[in-house]
């Protein structure tokens, strides 16, 4: 089972999306039949095989084992990722797109961009698992506390001279065998987390 995969198929991710399959997604953290499920979510084992099915259909589960009881094979099914991201590609033409309108102060460009880094690991991540290695990424996730519109807009300054530095410094456009990457650097406002839960 993956930490996190990305659901790039727009079928994929509707089936995902269903409250119920969902829920069973969530509770096939661990191999469970669907004898299992139906008592733990409350449904009949019937309309459980459906929906296992239909997930089984799309990648978003895998058959683990099989257990003879009787007259009865069992299938022990479970989640192929403890979480899932849904990829902007499965909305096709309308993903978001950071190119039509860069604007560096703006919410919705932040939003574009954000989407368009899922959709670029997301494709990293399939071919890295494909060849079986890994995708050489780095992430720094911190909180700062601003005492004024001042000081964020002057951090945000110094924040950009530093990063325009550092890139000035590493960028070598002749390179032979070299690689490019994508830098991304964002300053937002955070959501505490009991309003996060309740939006969500």
């Amino acid at each position: 089972m993956l930490d996190v995969t990305v659901i790039e198929d727009p079928a994929a991710a509707e089936v995902s999306l269903d409250p119920i399959r969902a829920r069973l997604l969530a509770e096939l953290a661990e191999p469970r039949s669907a004898t299992m499920l139906a008592a733990a979510v409350g449904l009949p084992r019937q309309k459980v095989n459906y929906h296992l099915r239909t997930l089984e259909q799309h990648g978003l589960v895998e058959l683990v084992e099989e257990r003879r009881k009787g007259n009865v094979t069992e299938r022990m099914m479970r989640a192929t990722a403890a979480s899932y991201v849904i990829s902007p590609v499965a909305l096709a033409a309308v993903q978001p797109d950071p190119d039509r309108a860069p604007d560096r102060l703006s919410a919705r460009w932040l939003l574009a961009l954000a989407a368009r880094m899922v959709r670029e690991i997301g494709v990293l991540l399939v071919g890295a698992s494909k060849a079986g290695k890994r995708v050489a990424t780095f992430a720094l996730d911190a909180k700062i506390r601003f005492a004024s519109a001042a000081d964020r807009s002057a951090f945000a300054e110094e924040l950009t001279n530093a990063v325009a530095a550092l890139v000035a410094k590493y960028h070598d456009e002749a390179a032979e065998g070299g690689r490019e990457h994508r830098v991304i650097v964002a300053v937002h406002p955070s959501v505490p987390v009991e309003k996060e839960k309740k939006e969500n």
